[in-house]
């Protein structure tokens, strides 16, 4: 069988954390009783007038400079049509041929728009516990109804299931760090569309492409895509040709099933949305939006590689922000080295409940070899369950390090006589199970040793 290429784009709906809806005054909400966040406009009842949300409009254009796009001039609604329970205006008023922001990139991923549009209803199934009338039905709760949305599309420039996650796990940290949305997917905040097609490796022409909806998890993302390339190559290598259509996969069972044939921009009847006026983008709307931007992901991580931290821990610093804030936090409370400090912050889970001065202290201690390394994780411990002062827990614990002296000298050598066999290799040059006298002797001190001392001491001691 000849080997295929996927080819996939990402639709990204972004709820945005303004404090009403997109073309009314009613309240967000999540979780409240069903339709009682709602009026006259989301509901779309006759003669009601919809106003444009400026915050959404602000949202907007602080996401568009995230991701480096060419923000419009001037940017239109259209009225999207289509008939479905969760749209009560049988349109949707979204934006089609003169959206907010145009091109960009985030990552290895061009961007092709981003634009403003509204959310619809949410249908609730009810199964045998929810017989309406001694049948099952559907229920619509309309609060949700009018949320603004952003929807972000790429270009297909993903090749894999694996970077499609990772790049959306990007996103979102990305619009975390904005502050536009709190992009939980658990709740809708976050959903995600993947439009996938497969080609002859080395190929240029696209597929025939289909539309995986609404899923809600990077696991669930990662799992659905692989199962649509496999059932697409299936299909293409048993002599079949892939329909374009919008399916549901499900996670349960794994399977992917046509929800209905996947519609083209003139299915829509997309015109200029009579009620709204055009939105003109003022320059002091802009200066807003910049001021309001914060450090973007990428240009902490590449701030602080530069810095001196290890590639590794620079992107996960950048990435979570709690972690990254706690580190900067440190890291102007004291003298400790950034790597050093982040290298603690990584790996030990205490450090986030540390307060940050007390933390860059434990550091700068271990650094300038007060106590050990050891000695400073339970000091860690101390502070995280009790506060306090680090030097004070080192002196109250007995916890300060020894020295290569007179103290340190005669447990290393205890050390090697409890274990003669370990010696008789030290000696024979094979180093590796010197970690067993290292264990030994910190056993012994309390984990006031420190290991480098340790080691220099065996090798004094047994000649090497």
């Amino acid at each position: 069988m000849p080997s295929y290429e996927p080819v996939i784009g990402l639709e990204i709906h972004v709820q945005l954390a303004t404090r009403t809806k997109m073309f009314c005054g009613c309240e967000l909400s999540f979780g409240e009783e069903p339709n009682t966040r709602c009026c006259p406009v989301c509901l779309g009842l006759p003669g009601a007038l919809p106003v444009t949300n400026t915050e959404a409009i602000h949202y907007g254009l602080m996401i568009g400079m995230a991701l480096g796009s060419e923000i419009a001039p001037t940017s239109i609604f259209h009225r999207k049509q289509y008939f479905y329970p969760d749209s009560p205006k049988a349109y949707q008023i979204s934006q089609y041929d003169q959206p907010l922001n145009l091109g960009g990139r985030l990552g290895d991923v061009r961007i092709h728009r981003v634009h403003l549009e509204e959310d619809a209803a949410k249908l609730i199934h009810a199964g045998a516990s929810g017989r309406i009338h001694g049948s099952d039905a559907s229920v619509v709760d309309f609060n949700r109804c009018g949320t603004p949305l952003v929807e972000i599309v790429s270009e297909p420039d993903v090749r894999s299931a694996e970077q499609a996650r990772e790049w959306l796990q990007l996103l979102r940290v990305t619009l975390r760090q904005l502050g536009v949305s709190d992009v939980n997917m658990e709740e809708g905040s976050l959903r995600c569309d993947a439009n996938v097609s497969i080609r002859p490796s080395g190929a240029t022409e696209l597929g025939t492409k289909t539309e995986l909806k609404n899923m809600n998890s990077f696991r669930f993302i990662e799992r659905g895509i692989n199962a649509e390339i496999a059932r697409q190559t299936a299909v293409v290598g048993g002599g079949g040709e892939v329909t374009q259509e919008t399916l549901h996969f499900d996670p349960r069972t794994e399977r992917i099933t046509s929800l209905r044939s996947k519609e083209e921009a003139h299915d829509y009847r997309y015109f200029p949305e009579p009620d709204l006026v055009p939105i003109a983008i003022t320059e002091e709307m802009l200066e807003r939006a910049r001021a309001a931007m914060p450090e973007l992901p990428a240009a902490r991580a590449e701030r602080l590689e530069a810095a001196g931290l290890a590639s590794d821990s620079a992107q996960l610093l950048a990435f979570r922000q709690e972690l990254g804030d706690h580190f900067e936090a440190a890291l102007a409370a004291g003298e400790a080295t950034p790597a050093s400090l982040a290298n603690w912050i990584v790996n030990e889970e205490a450090a986030l409940r540390v307060e940050p001065a007390a933390l860059a202290t434990v550091v700068m201690m271990v650094e300038a070899r007060e106590v050990s390394r050891e000695s400073g994780v339970q000091v860690l411990a101390k502070l995280a369950t009790d506060g306090g002062d680090p030097r004070a827990i080192v002196e109250s614990e007995g916890l300060a390090a020894m020295g290569e002296g007179d103290e340190l000298a005669p447990i290393v050598a205890a050390a090697l006589e409890a274990n003669p066999d370990v010696a008789e290799k030290l000696r024979g040059g094979d180093m590796k199970p010197v970690g067993v006298i290292v264990g030994h002797v910190m056993k012994e001190t309390r984990g006031r040793a420190d290991g480098k001392d340790v080691t220099r001491l065996v090798r004094e001691q047994l000649g090497l």
